[in-house]
């Protein structure tokens, strides 16, 4: 982005285009470039002198360009550069001492202030050469420029530039209204700035409309900075365009950019963050951390809301069943934006959908006569409160997948554990939990053919090492050691942290 008073626009028509530099601007851009290179050790004011000519040069059109188009470079570059400031003596020092002896001397001129320059010397036990070097060197005019090594070529510098001066262009929008084929990214994006927007669905296909500030509060340069940034975004896209509305000093002004007129340059871009709010990231947080037998995703598909479309927050998915709750979280809006919300959620698919809304906006109650799922917060989201509603999805599906399962199971392997039969069958543990097995033994988590615990048993005997115990169990498929030791008569007498050894209980 530039400061606003290098935007270079045109109101031809009535409309408002910037001024985009083109293939005739690259010589002034590498002149730029050099400009910095060239003035690495030397002062800020050497290098803003050569650049004010240059500017003057740049002034005439016949030279293809002006004034503004050379500082917007030259602001450009500046930032990837680095100054210092060198100084014998650190220069408040400097200069505290070189004021205390003017008061003393009483200059008045030039040979007083050469007193007072050598009094101050004295004091600090330099020469006066280095009082006059260290007096005003961390003036912005007076530091050393010692870093100019730019990211930059000169076609890689005028595209920043486009890319900054639409930014900058984008300051004073209202609204802004993008089509990408890719609007899941620009939405995250747009949410992630902290932006009302709605999805609308066009002949043309599915557009973006982001409300601008002067809808919900007064006009503040942060949502100036959230469309520019947001542009950079869009500009990431393969395809897209966008219309803006600018108040432009009163009048408002149509702005329509594609992606013929901006580009990304091949850098990086500033990380952003990745959830929408802190509330989101820290429920996403918690709930990753838990077991559960549900995967959550993270800005799932679209959903149709009528004419429009939202994407909700979350959705999760159960593992063991072809289904997903959507979740939205609804913190503290606009009064006007909550009551779009409500319009959307009540005009959304026939979807299962669970909302948790902020108690300070109370309208729980709405919500759920919309027949979606509904739980309040403040603060934070309660993650119990969100695994109690999955609790009971899942009680249902566990009940289904029982109810289709026979009443007795008999798998074919000789040991296997009941999760791995579970997934064999599609189902959770818990739909198996019940079940008989008229083949198999129940060993622990693990199911066991009699025989082959019986052939496991004779490898076993009193006094036999833990470790070479649960061997000849892994050899048979148990894996739950303890539980089948204890069926064959077994326990363990622990030594320390340093294993066991295998005795019969009546020992």
């Amino acid at each position: 982005m530039l400061r606003k008073d290098l935007l270079r626009v045109s109101r031809a028509g009535g409309g408002y285009r910037p001024r985009f530099a083109t293939r005739e601007h690259r010589p002034l851009a590498a002149r730029v470039l050099g400009t910095f290179e060239a003035h690495v050790g030397e002062r800020r004011g050497d290098l803003d002198d050569t650049l004010a000519a240059l500017e003057a040069d740049a002034g005439d059109e016949r030279s293809g360009g002006d004034f503004k188009l050379v500082r917007g470079l030259a602001a450009l570059v500046e930032r990837e550069c680095a100054f210092e400031t060198r100084a014998p003596v650190p220069p408040r020092r400097v200069r505290r001492a070189a004021f205390e002896a003017a008061e003393a001397v009483g200059v008045a001129s030039e040979s007083e202030r050469e007193t007072a320059v050598d009094r101050a010397a004295d004091a600090l036990g330099i020469d006066s050469g280095d009082v006059e070097a260290s007096l005003y060197a961390d003036r912005d005019v007076n530091e050393v420029l010692v870093d100019a090594d730019v990211r930059w070529d000169p076609d890689a510098l005028l595209e920043q530039y486009d890319l900054s001066l639409a930014q900058t262009a984008l300051f004073d929008a209202t609204e802004v209204r993008v089509r990408s084929n890719d609007p899941k990214r620009i939405v995250s994006a747009v949410k992630r700035l902290r932006l009302m927007y709605e999805l609308e669905k066009t002949p043309e296909g599915r557009e973006l409309v982001v409300t601008g500030p002067d809808a919900l509060f007064s006009r503040t340069r942060r949502y100036g900075t959230a469309f520019a940034r947001l542009l950079r975004t869009v500009a990431e896209s393969a395809d897209w365009s966008l219309e803006a509305t600018i108040d432009d000093r009163g009048r408002e002004r149509t702005m329509r950019l594609s992606d013929g007129d901006v580009t990304v340059p091949g850098v990086e871009p500033v990380a952003e963050p990745d959830f929408d709010s802190g509330v989101e990231a820290d429920f996403a947080g918690r709930f990753r951390g838990l077991d559960l037998d549900w995967t959550l995703v993270r800005e799932p598909e679209p959903l149709e809301t009528g004419t429009r479309v939202m994407i909700p927050d979350f959705a999760f998915d159960y593992d063991h069943a072809d289904f997903r709750l959507f979740f939205e979280v609804m913190g503290f809006w606009t009064p006007e934006y909550v009551e779009k919300k409500l319009s959307q959620l009540a005009d959304v698919e026939d979807v299962d959908l669970l909302v948790a809304v902020d108690e300070s906006l109370g309208v729980g109650e709405e919500i759920a006569a919309r027949d979606h799922r509904v739980v309040s917060y403040s603060g934070t989201v309660r993650v119990k409160a969100i695994v109690d509603v999955l609790r009971e999805y899942e009680a249902e599906f566990v009940a289904d997948a029982a109810a289709e399962l026979p009443a007795s199971l008999s798998p074919d392997a000789d040991a296997i554990g009941l999760d791995d039969l579970a997934a064999d069958r599609g189902v959770s543990v818990e739909a198996i939990e019940d079940k008989s097995f008229p083949d198999h033994e129940r060993i622990g988590r693990t199911l066991v053919r009699p025989a082959v615990l019986e052939a496991a048993g004779e490898g076993i005997e009193a006094g036999m090492d833990l470790a070479a115990a649960e061997a000849v169990l892994d050899d048979h498929g148990i894996d739950d050691a303890s539980a089948a030791l204890s069926r064959l008569g077994y326990r363990v007498e622990w030594e320390g942290l340093g294993g066991g050894t295998v005795r019969e209980k009546s020992e």
